[in-house]
C-alpha cells in the first residue's frame, strides 16, 4: 500500500492555494469544480507524482471543529520534512509567513512552526543526523 493523498481543512481554498504554492513552494496538482464543490490538491515539486495534499474547504461542522481544536491546542495539522529547516525557515519567512516557533532543537530533530493563514499550524522538521 501507498499513501497517495491526505487532507488539510482550510477556511478559503483560493487563499490556501496561494499560501501553499507561493509561500511554501508546493505545486498545484489538481483543481476542478463541480457545482459548489472544488477538488484542490498540491504536491511537492520534488515528488510531483508523490503524495498529494488536498486543500479541502472546512464547510463541514465536524471538520471545522477539528481544525479549530488543533489550532487552539497549538498542534500542527500538517508536518513537512526537509533537509534544511533553517534555510526553509529563512526562505518562507522572507515570503511573509508568520512563524509561531523559529527553528528549535528537540529530541531527534529541529522543528519550526508557522501559521498557514487558513486556520492551521504547520510544522517543518529536520531529522537529526547522528
Amino acid at each position: 500500500m501507498k499513501i497517495k493523498l491526505t487532507t488539510v481543512y482550510v477556511d478559503d481554498q483560493d487563499k490556501a492555494l496561494r499560501f501553499y504554492t507561493e509561500i511554501l513552494g508546493l505545486a498545484k496538482k489538481t483543481d476542478f469544480s463541480q457545482g459548489s464543490y472544488r477538488w484542490l490538491t498540491v504536491a511537492s515539486p520534488e515528488e510531483p507524482d508523490g503524495t498529494e495534499l488536498q486543500l479541502a474547504l472546512n464547510d463541514n461542522p465536524a471538520a471545522k471543529a477539528y481544525q479549530q481544536a488543533l489550532f487552539q491546542q497549538g498542534q500542527p495539522a500538517i508536518m513537512f520534512f526537509t533537509d534544511d529547516v533553517r534555510g526553509d525557515y529563512e526562505r518562507i519567512k522572507a515570503h511573509g509567513a508568520e512563524f509561531t516557533m523559529p527553528p528549535t532543537e528537540v529530541t531527534g530533530s529541529t522543528i519550526a512552526m508557522l501559521n498557514d493563514t487558513c486556520g492551521n499550524l504547520i510544522q517543518i522538521s529536520q531529522l537529526a543526523r547522528y
